[in-house]
């Protein structure tokens, strides 16, 4: 495939399978999915479903099974520099002030940050000033924000975010969506989003991937065509209302449809 169109990320046939005291368990299932260079792309669907195992073997972090994931068509068999990730928690380290944790990964990898490009990420998040304060010192939006430059620092080509926002108000949250996508629209890059909103993933993406429950296969795919930048006043069109309730219905469909194939003896007994 010409290198002008050779997806970015290239999941092929992705099967991981986690060995518990119970027996195996299937977390995901020869999923495939391609990802273009500065893409934007959400993945959704329903609690356990291996959205997060998915996203982590994206990563070079979880060995998967079977299958590959490819970067710029290369096995991805490791953690890889051209790879930033945003965890669900800041994950700041409490001994260390913020500019002391941005510039942690730089010590492990035994080399110098880029001060004037992390300055002015800094004073794009809003944390211009806070360079000397400690974890404890910042509310949890604002360490979100830091965590979002720490992976940002070393110029990652894609940025991998595992429900960054999920536990920020809903006020702080729509400030972080707005946040994501301006620092995108100045500096392209590769994006993918593991969130349980499906308005924080319309808001976001280009495209939104539907999971199916574990093990998680790729159940449907929606392209997201609103224009950008985007306001948040477009969550309140009847565009974004059809599309909301479309995804959650395939959702809510693939569940019961799941539920529906147990036995019965499984289906009444009492939830754990």
């Amino acid at each position: 495939m010409p290198a002008a169109i050779r997806p970015k990320l290239s999941v092929r046939n992705a099967t991981k399978v986690y060995g518990t005291r119970s027996g195996d368990l299937l977390a995901i299932d020869r999923c495939s999915l391609d990802i273009m260079a500065n893409e934007i792309v959400s993945i959704v669907g329903p609690s356990g479903c291996g959205k997060t195992t998915l996203l982590w073997s994206m990563s070079g972090l979880h060995r998967l099974t079977s299958g590959e994931v490819l970067l710029d068509g290369s096995v991805i068999s490791g953690p890889s520099p051209e790879i930033g990730m945003v965890f669900q928690d800041a994950n700041l380290l409490p001994w260390r002030n913020l500019d002391a944790n941005i510039g942690f990964p730089f010590e492990i990898k035994g080399t110098k940050p880029d001060r004037v490009f992390i300055d002015e990420l800094l004073n794009r998040v809003g944390l211009e000033g806070f360079g000397g304060r400690f974890p404890r010192e910042l509310s949890g939006g604002m360490q979100q924000r830091a965590a979002l430059v720490r992976a940002l620092s070393f110029k990652p080509s894609v940025l991998l975010m595992d429900e960054p926002f999920g536990a920020l108000d809903a006020f702080t949250r729509e400030e972080m969506n707005r946040l994501v996508e301006e620092i995108w629209l100045d500096r392209p890059t590769t994006i993918v989003l593991i969130t349980h909103s499906i308005e924080e993933a319309i808001f976001l993406s280009d495209r939104i991937v539907v999971m199916s429950p574990r093990p998680g296969r790729v159940a449907n795919i929606h392209e997201v065509s609103f224009p950008r930048p985007r306001s948040p006043a477009i969550m309140a069109t009847k565009e974004v209302f059809d599309l909301t309730n479309i995804i959650k219905a395939e959702i809510v469909g693939e569940q019961q449809s799941r539920y529906a194939k147990m036995p019965t003896a499984v289906q009444n007994q009492p939830a754990q």
